[in-house]
């Protein structure tokens, strides 16, 4: 099962919360609306069966990640924010809710509505869930000025709606009112039903435990709910933003799985040290025993989990995701429901703590099987980055201690003595006292000991007075601890980090790369993430630069443009680390909506180039990735005459830099600006990006040594240097022929290299993620002065990556800035 929720925030001086007023305007912005999404609501609660699934592929909502960027971008606005009254996101229902909410009093005009195609009539434009729209109401002075903010970000924008004294609904199509209802009944909860519920008894039951330790750890290592998602997290950017405090996984191998999800609050100029915390909790085999207790512990183990990743206890609210079977009129199954919303609830009470938000679905039944009844629990906060812990073991010889609160006659953690807990895990963690935390889940204390010595490859031995029991079973509300020398309490000693890389416990033993092998092959024929390594010999190249190119005009102050075309995403990434570099960065959306757009784009890109000293080309998915060519667009664009000209000109006559990164690059090598050092007509001899050899979209952190500082972008590096790097793609192996990477190499034009742990470059898809050829990052012009690679070295900041050890700041926009000086 894959869910999930998302946690946001925006500045509150942003927000205008406003009743609409009769005048007001409502405007559509971003997608348009096609069939997709009909029927998805009701459907998502039907009863569903084989037949259904022929039908049902229609109802699903087709995503539109680039517009939905646009819609983010626009939000980011103050000036436009503040125009806006009020807001919906377009969901269930369509039309008829997104706008139908907004007002008590609304006239729609269907006809208004852009369409993604022609034929669609009335009822489907008032019920299509198609996605990335928004509904905004406005003043009607305001229009005017909203619309051409929207057009500034490429977002179409049209008024649909206009708000209306009388209260009803009313919606007009063709010339025709099709749609007239009054508020009153629209509010009204419509006709009374009742059913009598029979909840059964609350049956939590243990678990089952194998009679050897070896056999349990296999078992566990290997089960579905424990084993790694690794190949499936791997697919989703997990640095989009720079704001990450904590990868995925962690450790200088990267296997620990972290907690809780932290990231830093997005600014898109300032800095700030605030970040959000979010984890979840749920265990189906509890809750299928007994949805009381299940629901309770969802809860206690989602606010556990924000505890061990380094939060406290405040401020902590929660927000609930809800399945259960198809109830009818059965008594028992709609028992099920209430049962764990009773326990849900209990939970909230006890810990003083609310939801705040939920998403349910009654969809859980496909012919005769039923889900097990399902609550999960997300538990959110806010707290500082430099109290972030993250949960992998760090040194050999440290103890590890559990701390459990009390259990009352239920099971259940007493309330006093978990908030006790709590304070004491986290007066423990922020003395340093104890430097790594978890807290067990379905695995137990045995889950918790083999992810948190996966990561750097520490082993564990396990005091002797344990049981299998303490070992394997259910210990929800407690934490475990790796403590420092400072900590002198012997109590609750459950064993020692080691560096044997082993399991121990009595005279049994496991090797970790055996427990690593049964919980990453679990799923590696479904998500892979360990493909054969070719173990092909990879040369490590070396080029010191002796000189480089300089500038003929000094500036003080660098101009860098950088465009946002669509499905660009690391615009604001960019411009940030620039201005921090002390460069003056001038993002520029690119307008494709129409012929006009285009030309108007342009002519304003060719202009601006003439004052710009650096052109930095930011990473994302262009045109949507579209097949077989990420960057096409791009290239396209550049490829017009005066934007080529104007290219040639900042090189050639003005000594400018350019910069390409990940998507960025791949638009480099489509133009030819590398390795070439200028804009030509590519063929099969020239190099290229292609598909990862994993076959699938890769988001990690890697390790990237300075094979040539030759380019002014790396002359503040030595060769030899290694930093850690974030990437994120799926096209970005890169090709060419033995011959022409030799002549690179031989002129300094091999910038950057994908290394191992040693420093050496490597094949082993753990390192060189693309199976890049002589594991090529990066590389340059002839000169140096045009510079392209896979690796995010924009997205870098204090306290990000807090789990993955490394150099991560390179220092190329410090040192494209100093080149102007």
């Amino acid at each position: 099962m894959e869910i999930g929720a998302v946690i946001a925030a925006a500045p509150a001086e942003n927000v205008r919360r406003e009743v609409p007023a009769p005048g007001d305007v409502v405007i559509l912005l971003g997608g348009s609306t096609g069939r997709d999404g009909i029927g998805g609501a009701t459907g998502s609660s039907k009863k569903h069966t084989a037949q259904l699934v022929e039908t049902c592929g229609a109802e699903v909502q087709k995503g539109n990640a680039p517009e939905e960027r646009k819609l983010q971008r626009l939000f980011r606005n103050r000036e436009a924010t503040r125009l806006i009254k009020r807001c919906n996101d377009f969901g269930a229902g369509g039309v008829s809710v997104a706008i139908g909410e907004l007002a008590d009093g609304l006239e729609i005009d269907l006809n208004a509505v852009p369409k993604k195609y022609e034929g669609l009539d009335g009822t489907e434009l008032a019920i299509s869930e198609s996605q990335e729209r928004m509904a905004v109401v406005v003043e009607e002075k305001d229009v005017e000025k909203f619309l051409y903010l929207a057009s500034t970000e490429n977002l179409q924008a049209c008024v649909v709606a206009k708000v209306q004294k009388e209260p009803r609904l009313v919606m007009n199509w063709n010339g025709k009112k099709i749609v007239d209802i009054s508020r009153e009944f629209l509010n009204s909860n419509g006709a009374d039903k009742h059913i009598t519920i029979t909840p059964a008894a609350p049956a939590p039951k243990g678990k089952d435990i194998l009679p050897t330790f070896a056999a349990n750890y296999k078992a566990m290592a290997s089960d579905l709910n424990i084993c790694s998602k690794r190949g499936l997290s791997e697919r989703f950017d997990s640095t989009i933003g720079a704001g990450t405090v904590l990868m995925p996984f962690g450790g200088k191998h990267q296997l620990t799985p972290i907690q809780s999800m932290v990231q830093k609050i997005s600014m898109e100029k300032k800095h700030t040290d605030d970040c959000s915390f979010m984890s979840f909790g749920y265990n189906p085999f509890i809750t299928e025993s007994s949805p009381y207790h299940g629901a309770y512990l969802a809860v206690v183990e989602s606010v556990c989990k924000l505890i061990a990743s380094g939060a406290s206890f405040e401020d902590v609210y929660l927000t609930f995701q809800e399945y259960f079977e198809s109830p009818g009129k059965d008594g028992k199954r709609w028992g099920k429901p209430l049962a764990a919303l009773l326990g849900a609830f209990k939970a909230q009470l006890d810990l003083n703590i609310g939801s705040i938000g939920g998403k349910d679905s009654m969809s859980g039944t496909f012919e005769d099987l039923d889900v097990p009844p399902t609550l999960v629990s997300f538990a959110v906060t806010t707290d500082k980055v430099q109290n972030v812990v993250s949960p992998e073991f760090k040194m050999a010889g440290n103890k590890v201690i559990v701390l459990f609160p009390e259990f009352d006659e239920n099971g259940l953690p007493k309330t006093d003595s978990l908030l006790a807990t709590f304070a004491k895990v986290t007066e423990l963690l922020r003395s340093k006292k104890a430097v790594s935390c978890y807290t067990p889940g379905m695995g137990g204390i045995a889950e918790a000991v083999m992810k948190m010595s996966f990561g750097n490859g520490l082993g564990f031995a396990y005091s002797d007075h344990l049981t299998l029991n303490d070992i394997f079973g259910y210990n929800y509300g407690c934490f475990i601890l790796e403590v420092t020398n400072d900590y002198t309490d012997n109590k609750n000693v459950i064993g020692y980090v080691t560096n044997d890389a082993r399991v121990t416990y009595k005279n049994e033993a496991i090797s970790l790369n055996e427990l690593l092998f049964d919980y990453e092959n679990k799923l590696e024929s479904v998500y892979s993430c360990n493909i054969p390594d070719s173990k092909s010999k990879v040369e490590t190249f070396s080029y010191t630069a002796t000189t480089r190119v300089a500038p003929a005009i000094k500036t003080a102050k660098p101009t860098v443009l950088i465009p946002a075309f669509p499905g660009t995403n690391c615009e604001f990434d960019s411009a940030k680390v620039v201005r921090d570099a002390g460069a003056e960065p001038k993002i520029m959306v690119i307008n494709n909506l129409s012929a006009e757009g285009i030309q108007r784009s342009v002519e304003t890109f060719a202009n601006e180039l003439k004052n710009a000293q650096m052109i930095f080309m930011p990473g994302g998915f262009s045109g949507g990735d579209e097949p077989d060519g990420s960057g096409k667009f791009i290239t396209a664009f550049f490829r017009n005459a005066a934007i080529k000209e104007g290219v040639t000109d900042l090189l050639d006559n003005r000594d400018g830099l350019i910069c390409g990164i990940c998507n960025g690059f791949q638009a480099l090598i489509k133009l030819g600006l590398v390795p070439y050092g200028k804009i030509i007509d590519t063929d099969e001899n020239c190099p290229t990006l292609t598909f990862n050899t994993i076959a699938r979209h890769q988001s990690r952190i890697v390790r990237t040594r300075v094979a040539s500082n030759k380019s002014p972008w790396l002359a503040l590096t030595n060769v030899g240097d290694v930093y850690n790097v974030p990437i994120s793609h799926g096209e970005g192996r890169f090709l060419a022929s033995e011959e022409l990477i030799r002549q690179l190499a031989a002129n300094g034009q091999i910038a950057t290299q994908y290394v191992d742990l040693n420093g050496v470059a490597t094949t082993d898809v753990h390192f060189n993620p693309n199976d890049s050829m002589f594991a090529i990052e990066g590389i340059t012009s002839p000169d140096g002065r045009v510079f392209g690679k896979m690796g995010h070295s924009e997205r870098i900041g204090n306290g990000l990556y807090k789990n993955v050890p490394g150099n991560y700041d390179i220092k190329m926009f410090e040192a494209a800035v100093k080149y102007f000086k």
